[in-house]
């Protein structure tokens, strides 16, 4: 859904224009927050013009390099980040700062920019420029990430319990595992990219001295995520040691019964082998109770086998 939000002070309180035409009606010292969902070209042309800002195109903000992920100038900025959406997949949001004016531009609904709306239109005071509104996006961007990475904790924790309850190892617990791992490594992934942002933030010039506090908090609570990874990482590599060892418990388990009944059958095997040789001279041959004293003989064997390995302590 094609929308376009712009966000201005009037009176102390924060209210919301939808049509690129009043930009016309407005003050830019009273605009904090011009927000972008898939909206068209012209549009965006026509907010280029006005502000005299460039808002970078899906292509560039999905670039890696760090020259393409964020652009510093004597009064603007210009940064991509990516935020984790519920299924896991990476939506790229263009931030453009200038003047104060806060412009995002992004192609899906975030519960991140919802929330920072609420929190806005709640407490106006606390907004007054786009700085601040930035700073409260990346704030509850990683406390959403945090959540992730709790649902994602919980996860590996009854994926764990399941493993420990279950009678016997599946191929789908194999599945599961590397189905976290990769959850895990774009999690990762994402707060890293967060980091480096914020990074950079701080160490700009003209951000407001009032907002350092706040992004170095930021900045300590990803590291405290990026040790909750690190703990999720070990334990899924401690899930698969253990599901590959109990693998390999189950098939030595069946080799031991082949074993077992090979070996079993294997001096019955040989009497009766005995027996079934074609030779002209074979005293058992015509005895009458040649037949028994095979089946005895076999049966004798086999009961010696098992009794070796009962005390042996194989079986």
């Amino acid at each position: 859904m094609s929308e376009l939000r712009i966000y201005y002070k009037e009176n102390d309180k924060v209210k919301t224009a939808k049509t690129i035409s009043a930009l016309k009606e407005l003050d830019k010292k009273d605009i904090i927050w011009i927000d972008l969902l898939d909206v068209s070209d012209k549009t965006e042309d026509t907010l280029e013009g006005f502000l005299k800002i460039d808002i970078q195109e899906d292509e560039e903000m999905e670039e890696i390099e760090m020259s393409s992920r964020y652009i510093q100038t004597d009064d603007s900025i210009v940064a991509n980040s990516n935020f984790l959406k519920d299924d896991f997949e990476l939506e790229p949001v263009n931030f453009v700062l200038k003047n104060g004016i806060l412009v995002t531009s992004r192609d899906v609904e975030l519960q991140s920019f919802s929330e920072t709306v609420k929190k806005m239109l709640v407490a106006a005071r606390s907004f007054p420029t786009g700085y601040h509104v930035l700073v409260a996006l990346m704030e509850t961007r990683v406390e959403k990430d945090a959540d992730i990475i709790e649902d994602t904790t919980d996860m590996i924790t009854k994926l764990s319990k399941d493993i420990n309850a279950s009678d016997h190892v599946d191929e789908d617990v194999l599945i599961q595992i590397k189905d976290l791992q990769e959850k895990v490594t774009i999690i990762r992934q994402n707060i890293m990219d967060k980091q480096r942002v914020i990074s950079n933030f701080l160490k700009c010039d003209f951000f407001p001295q009032d907002l350092q506090p706040r992004l170095t908090m930021i900045i300590k609570d990803i590291n405290s995520l990026f040790d909750y990874t690190r703990f999720g990482f070990d334990r899924l590599d401690y899930l698969q040691d253990t599901f590959l060892g109990l693998v390999n418990i189950e098939q030595n388990k069946i080799i031991k019964i082949f074993t077992v009944v090979n070996v079993i059958f294997l001096p019955p095997t040989l009497v009766a082998s005995m027996y079934g040789m074609n030779f002209d001279f074979m005293p058992e041959l015509h005895w009458q109770h040649g037949y028994l004293f095979s089946l005895l003989l076999m049966a004798l064997f086999t009961l010696a086998v098992l009794g070796i390995f009962k005390w042996k302590k194989w079986l």
